[in-house]
């Protein structure tokens, strides 16, 4: 069963990044004084929940790949959304 509980903790590791990324980018203020700072912090969880996403990638099961894929597109409307600032 090593497989399986890998498998299980690629995604959870993945699951929460996503939710890191969410909390860092939800509290982006764009007109705040630190917000270059702020700005590289959301790309490095950008970069950081992207690795996640790949590594589960390679041993996720069907369901997972669908929510990492969901993922995926998360990512890249938020990385749209902080380039067209």
């Amino acid at each position: 069963m090593p497989y399986h509980k890998n498998k299980q903790q690629a995604f959870q590791a993945a699951q929460q990044g996503m939710k890191q990324l969410n909390d860092v980018y939800s509290q982006l203020v764009r007109d705040s004084d630190n917000y270059g700072q702020q700005l590289k912090h959301v790309k490095n969880e950008v970069n950081e929940t992207y690795q996640q996403i790949e590594n589960a990638m390679e041993v996720a099961s069907e369901t997972q790949r669908q929510q990492l894929e969901k993922f995926r597109s998360d990512i890249e409307q938020i990385v749209n959304d902080v380039n067209n600032d």
